[in-house]
Protein backbone atom coordinates (compact mmCIF):
# COMPACT_ATOMS: atom_id res chain seq x y z
CA UNK A 1 0.00 0.00 0.00
CA UNK A 2 1.17 3.61 -1.18
CA UNK A 3 0.79 5.63 1.85
CA UNK A 4 1.32 9.51 1.39
CA UNK A 5 1.54 11.95 4.28
CA UNK A 6 0.13 15.62 3.76
CA UNK A 7 2.66 18.07 6.23
CA UNK A 8 4.26 15.65 8.14
CA UNK A 9 4.23 12.42 6.00
CA UNK A 10 5.50 9.01 6.13
CA UNK A 11 5.59 6.19 3.52
CA UNK A 12 4.32 2.89 4.47
CA UNK A 13 6.05 0.54 1.66
CA UNK A 14 4.28 -2.54 1.97
CA UNK A 15 0.86 -0.86 0.58
CA UNK A 16 0.28 -0.98 -2.98
CA UNK A 17 -2.85 0.21 -5.05
CA UNK A 18 -4.15 -2.73 -7.39
CA UNK A 19 -7.14 -4.60 -6.92
CA UNK A 20 -8.11 -2.56 -3.79
CA UNK A 21 -10.04 -5.08 -1.37
CA UNK A 22 -10.54 -8.21 -3.90
CA UNK A 23 -9.40 -11.41 -2.55
CA UNK A 24 -10.70 -14.15 -5.55
CA UNK A 25 -9.99 -14.96 -8.79
CA UNK A 26 -11.42 -15.64 -11.93
CA UNK A 27 -10.94 -17.70 -14.62
CA UNK A 28 -11.19 -17.18 -17.76
CA UNK A 29 -11.63 -19.94 -21.08
CA UNK A 30 -9.03 -20.37 -23.81
CA UNK A 31 -9.79 -17.32 -26.85
CA UNK A 32 -11.49 -17.49 -29.96
CA UNK A 33 -12.01 -15.64 -33.15
CA UNK A 34 -15.41 -13.97 -33.36
CA UNK A 35 -15.98 -11.37 -36.66
CA UNK A 36 -18.28 -8.23 -36.00
CA UNK A 37 -21.32 -8.14 -38.23
CA UNK A 38 -21.41 -4.66 -37.76
CA UNK A 39 -17.58 -3.03 -38.17
CA UNK A 40 -16.51 -6.27 -40.56
CA UNK A 41 -13.31 -6.14 -38.21
CA UNK A 42 -12.04 -8.91 -36.77
CA UNK A 43 -10.57 -9.27 -33.14
CA UNK A 44 -9.83 -12.92 -30.38
CA UNK A 45 -12.53 -12.93 -28.30
CA UNK A 46 -12.68 -15.02 -24.65
CA UNK A 47 -15.35 -16.97 -23.40
CA UNK A 48 -18.38 -14.79 -22.47
CA UNK A 49 -18.80 -16.66 -19.45
CA UNK A 50 -23.02 -17.09 -20.72
CA UNK A 51 -24.62 -20.01 -21.52
CA UNK A 52 -24.80 -21.73 -25.35
CA UNK A 53 -28.31 -21.91 -25.19
CA UNK A 54 -29.66 -18.62 -24.96
CA UNK A 55 -32.00 -18.53 -22.21
CA UNK A 56 -31.50 -15.66 -19.77
CA UNK A 57 -29.16 -16.94 -16.73
CA UNK A 58 -27.91 -14.54 -14.03
CA UNK A 59 -24.31 -13.60 -14.56
CA UNK A 60 -21.28 -14.82 -11.87
CA UNK A 61 -20.19 -11.62 -9.64
CA UNK A 62 -16.84 -11.87 -8.33
CA UNK A 63 -13.45 -10.68 -7.79
CA UNK A 64 -11.47 -10.04 -11.31
CA UNK A 65 -8.45 -11.84 -12.06
CA UNK A 66 -5.19 -9.65 -11.84
CA UNK A 67 -5.10 -9.37 -15.73
CA UNK A 68 -7.71 -8.62 -16.30
CA UNK A 69 -9.95 -8.74 -19.80
CA UNK A 70 -11.55 -6.06 -21.43
CA UNK A 71 -15.30 -6.62 -22.78
CA UNK A 72 -16.67 -5.00 -25.62
CA UNK A 73 -20.05 -5.11 -27.07
CA UNK A 74 -20.41 -4.53 -30.99
CA UNK A 75 -24.21 -2.61 -32.56
CA UNK A 76 -24.52 -5.88 -34.64
CA UNK A 77 -23.70 -8.69 -32.33
CA UNK A 78 -26.02 -11.59 -31.94
CA UNK A 79 -28.20 -13.19 -29.37
CA UNK A 80 -29.78 -9.82 -28.45
CA UNK A 81 -28.83 -7.05 -26.49
CA UNK A 82 -27.87 -9.17 -23.45
CA UNK A 83 -25.88 -11.10 -25.11
CA UNK A 84 -23.71 -8.49 -27.16
CA UNK A 85 -20.51 -8.37 -24.84
CA UNK A 86 -17.74 -10.65 -24.60
CA UNK A 87 -14.25 -10.76 -23.05
CA UNK A 88 -11.52 -9.76 -25.51
CA UNK A 89 -7.82 -9.13 -26.16
CA UNK A 90 -8.03 -6.08 -27.19
CA UNK A 91 -6.79 -3.20 -24.09
CA UNK A 92 -7.15 0.24 -23.89
CA UNK A 93 -3.36 1.39 -24.24
CA UNK A 94 -3.99 4.92 -23.56
CA UNK A 95 -6.75 7.44 -22.58
CA UNK A 96 -7.38 11.07 -22.31
CA UNK A 97 -9.97 12.72 -20.04
CA UNK A 98 -10.40 15.59 -21.54
CA UNK A 99 -10.51 14.91 -25.81
CA UNK A 100 -12.19 11.32 -24.21
CA UNK A 101 -10.21 9.93 -27.25
CA UNK A 102 -8.33 6.37 -26.72
CA UNK A 103 -5.53 4.01 -28.11
CA UNK A 104 -6.94 0.51 -28.19
CA UNK A 105 -4.29 -2.05 -28.89
CA UNK A 106 -4.09 -5.46 -29.30
CA UNK A 107 -1.33 -5.97 -26.27
CA UNK A 108 -2.96 -7.29 -22.85
CA UNK A 109 -1.40 -4.92 -20.27
CA UNK A 110 -1.47 -6.28 -16.75
CA UNK A 111 -2.82 -4.13 -14.02
CA UNK A 112 -0.64 -1.95 -12.24
CA UNK A 113 1.83 -2.60 -15.33
CA UNK A 114 3.39 0.06 -17.04
CA UNK A 115 2.46 0.44 -20.49
CA UNK A 116 3.82 -0.75 -23.34
CA UNK A 117 6.49 1.50 -24.92
CA UNK A 118 5.77 2.73 -28.45
CA UNK A 119 6.94 1.11 -31.09
CA UNK A 120 10.20 2.45 -32.37
CA UNK A 121 10.23 4.41 -35.84
CA UNK A 122 9.90 1.89 -38.96
CA UNK A 123 8.02 -0.85 -37.06
CA UNK A 124 4.97 -1.81 -38.58
CA UNK A 125 1.96 -0.11 -36.89
CA UNK A 126 -0.60 -2.25 -35.42
CA UNK A 127 -3.17 -4.23 -37.16
CA UNK A 128 -6.00 -2.04 -38.79
CA UNK A 129 -9.97 -1.98 -37.54
CA UNK A 130 -8.84 -3.29 -34.13
CA UNK A 131 -12.68 -0.93 -33.10
CA UNK A 132 -15.46 0.22 -34.74
CA UNK A 133 -18.52 2.91 -34.55
CA UNK A 134 -20.76 2.00 -32.35
CA UNK A 135 -18.64 -0.60 -29.96
CA UNK A 136 -18.91 -0.24 -26.43
CA UNK A 137 -15.48 -1.00 -23.99
CA UNK A 138 -14.82 -1.69 -20.52
CA UNK A 139 -11.96 -1.54 -19.26
CA UNK A 140 -10.46 -2.29 -15.90
CA UNK A 141 -8.20 0.82 -14.85
CA UNK A 142 -5.67 1.53 -18.06
CA UNK A 143 -3.15 4.13 -18.53
CA UNK A 144 -4.65 7.53 -18.40
CA UNK A 145 -8.15 5.87 -17.17
CA UNK A 146 -7.15 5.04 -13.65
CA UNK A 147 -10.85 4.04 -12.39
CA UNK A 148 -11.60 2.26 -15.41
CA UNK A 149 -13.17 3.19 -18.60
CA UNK A 150 -16.86 2.57 -19.89
CA UNK A 151 -17.22 4.23 -23.55
CA UNK A 152 -18.32 3.98 -26.86
CA UNK A 153 -16.37 4.73 -30.01
CA UNK A 154 -18.20 7.39 -32.09
CA UNK A 155 -14.87 7.56 -34.34
CA UNK A 156 -12.11 6.11 -35.60
CA UNK A 157 -9.35 8.20 -36.86
CA UNK A 158 -6.48 6.08 -37.69
CA UNK A 159 -4.03 4.00 -36.82
CA UNK A 160 -0.49 4.29 -34.52
CA UNK A 161 2.35 2.23 -33.36
CA UNK A 162 0.13 1.57 -30.47
CA UNK A 163 -2.65 0.50 -32.16
CA UNK A 164 -6.17 2.15 -33.43
CA UNK A 165 -6.64 5.58 -32.05
CA UNK A 166 -10.85 6.39 -31.93
CA UNK A 167 -13.13 9.09 -30.47
CA UNK A 168 -15.36 7.59 -27.92
CA UNK A 169 -18.58 9.39 -25.58
CA UNK A 170 -19.56 7.73 -22.31
CA UNK A 171 -21.54 4.55 -22.49
CA UNK A 172 -23.50 2.64 -19.51
CA UNK A 173 -23.51 -0.48 -18.55
CA UNK A 174 -27.15 -1.99 -19.73
CA UNK A 175 -25.03 -1.58 -23.17
CA UNK A 176 -23.31 -4.47 -22.28
CA UNK A 177 -24.87 -6.34 -19.91
CA UNK A 178 -28.41 -5.87 -21.69
CA UNK A 179 -31.33 -8.51 -21.00
CA UNK A 180 -28.96 -10.36 -18.28
CA UNK A 181 -29.44 -9.76 -14.50
CA UNK A 182 -26.24 -10.29 -12.13
CA UNK A 183 -25.97 -9.87 -7.87
CA UNK A 184 -23.10 -10.47 -5.58
CA UNK A 185 -20.87 -8.50 -2.96
CA UNK A 186 -17.23 -9.40 -3.52
CA UNK A 187 -14.87 -8.07 -0.46
CA UNK A 188 -12.58 -5.08 -0.82
CA UNK A 189 -8.38 -6.61 -0.23
CA UNK A 190 -7.70 -4.06 2.79
CA UNK A 191 -3.71 -4.73 1.34
CA UNK A 192 -4.93 -2.22 -1.68
CA UNK A 193 -5.93 0.83 -0.12
CA UNK A 194 -3.91 3.81 -0.81
CA UNK A 195 -3.80 5.44 2.54
CA UNK A 196 -3.26 9.35 2.66
CA UNK A 197 -2.19 10.22 6.56
CA UNK A 198 -3.98 13.65 7.25
CA UNK A 199 -2.06 13.67 10.94
CA UNK A 200 1.66 12.64 12.08
CA UNK A 201 0.01 9.64 13.99
CA UNK A 202 -1.65 7.19 12.43
CA UNK A 203 -0.58 3.62 12.23
CA UNK A 204 -2.36 1.25 9.29
CA UNK A 205 -2.63 -2.39 9.93
CA UNK A 206 -4.51 -5.00 7.80
CA UNK A 207 -4.49 -8.77 7.03
CA UNK A 208 -5.61 -11.11 4.65
CA UNK A 209 -5.76 -14.55 3.07
CA UNK A 210 -2.56 -16.49 3.16
CA UNK A 211 -1.66 -15.88 6.56
CA UNK A 212 -0.29 -12.38 5.17
CA UNK A 213 -0.62 -8.94 7.65
CA UNK A 214 1.60 -5.85 8.03
CA UNK A 215 1.20 -3.16 10.52
CA UNK A 216 1.55 -3.07 14.09
CA UNK A 217 -1.59 -4.57 14.76
CA UNK A 218 -1.67 -6.59 11.58
CA UNK A 219 -1.27 -10.20 13.51
CA UNK A 220 -4.26 -9.49 15.46
CA UNK A 221 -6.48 -7.80 12.93
CA UNK A 222 -9.08 -9.88 11.81
CA UNK A 223 -9.01 -11.28 8.01
CA UNK A 224 -9.51 -8.97 5.73
CA UNK A 225 -10.00 -6.28 7.58
CA UNK A 226 -8.43 -2.84 8.05
CA UNK A 227 -7.60 -0.74 10.84
CA UNK A 228 -6.14 2.42 11.33
CA UNK A 229 -4.91 3.63 14.98
CA UNK A 230 -4.55 7.84 15.71
CA UNK A 231 -3.94 10.02 18.75
CA UNK A 232 -3.86 13.63 18.57
CA UNK A 233 -3.74 16.55 20.62
CA UNK A 234 -7.47 18.51 21.08
CA UNK A 235 -7.76 22.70 21.36
CA UNK A 236 -8.36 23.09 24.87
CA UNK A 237 -11.30 25.76 26.32
CA UNK A 238 -9.71 28.64 27.08
CA UNK A 239 -10.38 28.78 30.81
CA UNK A 240 -9.43 25.24 31.23
CA UNK A 241 -6.21 24.51 34.35
CA UNK A 242 -3.33 23.22 32.43
CA UNK A 243 -4.38 19.80 34.21
CA UNK A 244 -7.37 19.33 31.80
CA UNK A 245 -5.31 19.42 28.65
CA UNK A 246 -7.36 17.79 25.94
CA UNK A 247 -6.21 14.72 23.89
CA UNK A 248 -7.92 12.18 21.90
CA UNK A 249 -6.66 8.49 21.07
CA UNK A 250 -8.56 5.50 18.64
CA UNK A 251 -8.70 2.79 16.63
CA UNK A 252 -10.89 2.42 13.30
CA UNK A 253 -11.28 -0.92 12.28
CA UNK A 254 -13.44 -1.95 9.16
CA UNK A 255 -13.84 -5.01 6.37
CA UNK A 256 -15.93 -3.72 3.45
CA UNK A 257 -17.10 -4.82 0.76
CA UNK A 258 -19.33 -3.75 -2.65
CA UNK A 259 -22.39 -4.62 -3.22
CA UNK A 260 -23.64 -4.76 -7.18
CA UNK A 261 -27.34 -5.96 -8.46
CA UNK A 262 -28.31 -5.45 -12.18
CA UNK A 263 -31.89 -6.50 -13.12
CA UNK A 264 -31.50 -6.84 -17.39
CA UNK A 265 -33.50 -4.61 -19.80
CA UNK A 266 -36.59 -3.23 -18.05
CA UNK A 267 -38.84 -0.55 -20.23
CA UNK A 268 -37.51 2.06 -22.39
CA UNK A 269 -33.90 -0.26 -22.46
CA UNK A 270 -32.90 0.64 -19.04
CA UNK A 271 -33.09 -2.05 -16.08
CA UNK A 272 -35.49 -3.17 -14.69
CA UNK A 273 -33.86 -2.88 -11.57
CA UNK A 274 -30.08 -2.03 -10.25
CA UNK A 275 -28.43 -1.50 -6.77
CA UNK A 276 -24.90 -0.13 -5.92
CA UNK A 277 -23.35 -0.18 -2.38
CA UNK A 278 -20.80 -0.36 0.31
CA UNK A 279 -21.37 -2.45 3.57
CA UNK A 280 -19.04 -4.24 6.07
CA UNK A 281 -18.26 -5.28 9.23
CA UNK A 282 -16.57 -2.15 11.78
CA UNK A 283 -14.83 -1.84 15.34
CA UNK A 284 -14.02 1.27 16.90
CA UNK A 285 -12.98 2.48 19.94
CA UNK A 286 -11.56 5.68 21.51
CA UNK A 287 -10.38 8.15 24.51
CA UNK A 288 -10.81 11.37 24.96
CA UNK A 289 -9.40 13.34 27.91
CA UNK A 290 -9.69 16.84 29.05
CA UNK A 291 -12.08 20.17 27.98
CA UNK A 292 -12.39 20.57 24.34
CA UNK A 293 -12.32 23.63 23.16
CA UNK A 294 -15.17 22.56 20.74
CA UNK A 295 -19.06 24.02 21.66
CA UNK A 296 -22.33 22.30 20.67
CA UNK A 297 -23.20 24.10 17.81
CA UNK A 298 -20.22 24.12 16.40
CA UNK A 299 -18.48 20.41 16.45
CA UNK A 300 -14.73 19.78 16.16
CA UNK A 301 -14.37 17.44 12.88
CA UNK A 302 -10.63 16.29 12.44
CA UNK A 303 -10.19 14.23 9.64
CA UNK A 304 -6.81 11.77 10.10
CA UNK A 305 -6.87 9.35 7.15
CA UNK A 306 -7.88 9.43 4.03
CA UNK A 307 -8.12 5.90 2.14
CA UNK A 308 -8.67 4.90 -1.89
CA UNK A 309 -9.38 2.02 -4.14
CA UNK A 310 -10.74 0.86 -6.85
CA UNK A 311 -11.71 -2.79 -6.93
CA UNK A 312 -12.79 -4.94 -10.04
CA UNK A 313 -15.62 -6.67 -10.36
CA UNK A 314 -16.01 -9.59 -13.06
CA UNK A 315 -19.25 -9.23 -13.87
CA UNK A 316 -19.80 -12.12 -16.39
CA UNK A 317 -17.39 -10.65 -19.22
CA UNK A 318 -17.66 -7.22 -17.94
CA UNK A 319 -15.34 -5.63 -15.99
CA UNK A 320 -16.92 -3.70 -13.65
CA UNK A 321 -14.47 -0.56 -12.05
CA UNK A 322 -16.09 0.50 -8.71
CA UNK A 323 -14.29 3.69 -6.69
CA UNK A 324 -14.39 3.00 -2.97
CA UNK A 325 -13.22 6.42 -1.32
CA UNK A 326 -13.18 6.17 2.77
CA UNK A 327 -12.54 9.45 5.07
CA UNK A 328 -12.37 8.70 8.62
CA UNK A 329 -12.54 11.36 11.42
CA UNK A 330 -12.45 12.34 15.04
CA UNK A 331 -15.33 14.88 15.90
CA UNK A 332 -16.10 16.55 19.26
CA UNK A 333 -18.58 18.46 20.83
CA UNK A 334 -19.32 20.16 23.92
CA UNK A 335 -20.33 22.99 25.70
CA UNK A 336 -16.74 23.46 26.96
CA UNK A 337 -17.52 23.48 30.63
CA UNK A 338 -16.92 19.97 31.03
CA UNK A 339 -13.53 18.12 32.07
CA UNK A 340 -14.06 14.74 30.62
CA UNK A 341 -12.51 11.11 30.61
CA UNK A 342 -14.37 8.84 28.29
CA UNK A 343 -13.25 5.35 26.47
CA UNK A 344 -15.82 3.86 24.54
CA UNK A 345 -15.71 0.61 22.38
CA UNK A 346 -18.42 -0.40 19.89
CA UNK A 347 -18.84 -2.88 17.10
CA UNK A 348 -21.44 -3.78 14.09
CA UNK A 349 -22.02 -3.58 10.48
CA UNK A 350 -23.53 -1.07 8.14
CA UNK A 351 -24.83 -0.80 4.73
CA UNK A 352 -24.87 2.22 2.30
CA UNK A 353 -26.15 2.24 -1.14
CA UNK A 354 -29.11 2.84 -3.80
CA UNK A 355 -31.61 0.82 -5.06
CA UNK A 356 -33.41 1.71 -8.79
CA UNK A 357 -36.48 -0.14 -9.62
CA UNK A 358 -39.11 0.83 -12.42
CA UNK A 359 -42.06 2.87 -10.95
CA UNK A 360 -40.15 3.81 -7.92
CA UNK A 361 -36.70 5.37 -9.70
CA UNK A 362 -33.63 5.51 -7.30
CA UNK A 363 -34.17 4.98 -3.60
CA UNK A 364 -31.96 5.35 -1.10
CA UNK A 365 -30.75 2.18 1.27
CA UNK A 366 -29.09 2.64 4.62
CA UNK A 367 -28.64 0.26 8.05
CA UNK A 368 -26.40 -0.25 10.92
CA UNK A 369 -26.59 -2.60 13.83
CA UNK A 370 -23.92 -1.72 16.66
CA UNK A 371 -23.64 -1.91 20.06
CA UNK A 372 -21.29 0.00 22.52
CA UNK A 373 -19.66 -0.75 25.88
CA UNK A 374 -17.98 2.24 27.63
CA UNK A 375 -14.92 0.92 29.56
CA UNK A 376 -14.75 4.07 31.15
CA UNK A 377 -17.07 7.45 31.10
CA UNK A 378 -16.56 10.48 33.57
CA UNK A 379 -17.97 14.05 33.32
CA UNK A 380 -16.50 16.44 35.60
CA UNK A 381 -18.78 19.63 36.64
CA UNK A 382 -22.13 20.74 34.77
CA UNK A 383 -22.27 19.84 31.17
CA UNK A 384 -22.40 17.81 28.17
CA UNK A 385 -20.27 15.85 25.91
CA UNK A 386 -20.20 13.76 22.37
CA UNK A 387 -17.19 11.89 21.04
CA UNK A 388 -17.40 10.35 17.62
CA UNK A 389 -15.28 8.72 15.74
CA UNK A 390 -16.48 7.65 12.13
CA UNK A 391 -16.18 7.28 8.44
CA UNK A 392 -17.19 9.21 5.14
CA UNK A 393 -17.79 6.99 2.33
CA UNK A 394 -18.45 7.08 -1.41
CA UNK A 395 -18.61 4.88 -3.73
CA UNK A 396 -18.74 4.80 -7.92
CA UNK A 397 -18.38 3.32 -10.70
CA UNK A 398 -15.81 4.54 -13.65
CA UNK A 399 -14.66 7.45 -12.12
CA UNK A 400 -18.13 9.13 -11.18
CA UNK A 401 -19.43 9.25 -7.39
CA UNK A 402 -22.61 7.46 -7.13
CA UNK A 403 -23.03 7.50 -3.88
CA UNK A 404 -21.32 9.07 -0.42
CA UNK A 405 -22.45 8.01 2.89
CA UNK A 406 -21.31 9.28 6.33
CA UNK A 407 -21.40 6.95 9.36
CA UNK A 408 -21.08 7.97 13.06
CA UNK A 409 -20.70 6.21 15.86
CA UNK A 410 -20.36 8.12 18.89
CA UNK A 411 -20.73 8.46 22.93
CA UNK A 412 -22.91 11.02 24.42
CA UNK A 413 -22.10 11.91 28.21
CA UNK A 414 -24.03 14.29 30.28
CA UNK A 415 -23.74 15.73 33.92
CA UNK A 416 -25.41 18.04 36.31
CA UNK A 417 -22.93 17.69 38.85
CA UNK A 418 -20.24 15.23 38.98
CA UNK A 419 -19.98 11.58 37.81
CA UNK A 420 -17.75 8.78 36.86
CA UNK A 421 -18.72 5.35 36.09
CA UNK A 422 -16.02 2.55 36.19
CA UNK A 423 -15.00 -0.58 37.79
CA UNK A 424 -16.81 0.34 40.57
CA UNK A 425 -20.04 1.17 39.89
CA UNK A 426 -21.72 5.34 39.19
CA UNK A 427 -20.24 7.50 41.80
CA UNK A 428 -22.04 11.04 41.37
CA UNK A 429 -23.28 13.66 42.98
CA UNK A 430 -26.94 15.23 41.08
CA UNK A 431 -28.10 13.35 37.62
CA UNK A 432 -25.79 11.73 34.65
CA UNK A 433 -26.32 9.79 31.78
CA UNK A 434 -23.95 8.21 29.21
CA UNK A 435 -25.51 7.19 25.68
CA UNK A 436 -24.04 4.95 22.61
CA UNK A 437 -25.15 5.67 19.27
CA UNK A 438 -24.75 6.04 15.54
CA UNK A 439 -25.86 8.69 12.94
CA UNK A 440 -25.59 7.61 9.50
CA UNK A 441 -26.36 9.57 6.78
CA UNK A 442 -25.37 10.70 2.69
CA UNK A 443 -26.91 11.25 -0.64
CA UNK A 444 -27.37 9.32 -3.91
CA UNK A 445 -25.86 11.31 -6.92
CA UNK A 446 -26.84 11.63 -10.85
CA UNK A 447 -23.90 9.54 -11.44
CA UNK A 448 -25.76 6.77 -11.09
CA UNK A 449 -27.32 6.75 -14.44
CA UNK A 450 -23.67 5.14 -15.47
CA UNK A 451 -26.42 1.61 -15.06
CA UNK A 452 -28.74 3.36 -18.05
CA UNK A 453 -31.45 4.43 -15.83
CA UNK A 454 -32.63 7.81 -16.02
CA UNK A 455 -30.70 10.97 -14.85
CA UNK A 456 -31.49 11.41 -11.18
CA UNK A 457 -32.27 15.33 -11.42
CA UNK A 458 -30.95 16.21 -7.84
CA UNK A 459 -29.17 14.53 -5.27
CA UNK A 460 -31.41 12.34 -3.04
CA UNK A 461 -30.69 12.55 0.99
CA UNK A 462 -30.06 9.01 2.40
CA UNK A 463 -31.78 9.59 4.87
CA UNK A 464 -30.85 10.05 8.44
CA UNK A 465 -30.48 7.38 10.23
CA UNK A 466 -30.42 7.88 14.04
CA UNK A 467 -30.28 5.19 16.68
CA UNK A 468 -29.49 5.97 20.28
CA UNK A 469 -29.11 3.75 23.53
CA UNK A 470 -28.51 4.55 27.03
CA UNK A 471 -25.97 2.82 28.54
CA UNK A 472 -25.62 4.13 32.19
CA UNK A 473 -27.10 6.66 34.54
CA UNK A 474 -28.76 8.04 37.63
CA UNK A 475 -28.84 10.36 40.52
CA UNK A 476 -27.47 9.82 43.68
CA UNK A 477 -24.77 11.72 46.33
CA UNK A 478 -21.48 10.65 47.73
Amino acid sequence: MRTRMRHRRALLPTFAVATVFLAAACSSSAPHAEQSAAGGHSRQAAADDRPADGTDHALTVAAAPTATATATASPGGTGGPGHRAHKTTLTVSSYDSRTRRAVISDKPVKRGSSPTAPAPSGTPSAAPHQAAVGDVIASAPAPGAPHGLLAKVTKVMGETDGGTRVQTEPATLNALLGDDTAKGDVPVDPSSFTVDKLLPDVKVSWSKTGDVHAGPRGAAVPLGSLRLDVSAEVPTAKDAPVSASASVKGFVQVAPQVDFAYGGTGTDAAPGSAYLGVSGDWASGWAVKGRAAATTSTPLRIPFAKLHADPVLQVGPVPVVVNLDLTCYLQISADGKVTVDVRQNLKGDFKAGGTFGIGRGWTPVSSSDMTSTPVRASVTADGSVKTALGAEASVGLYGTVGVTADLAPYLRGEASGSVTTGDGGPKAEGSWAVYGGVDLSGTLRLQLSVFGTPVIQRSIPLGALHREWKLAGGSSSV
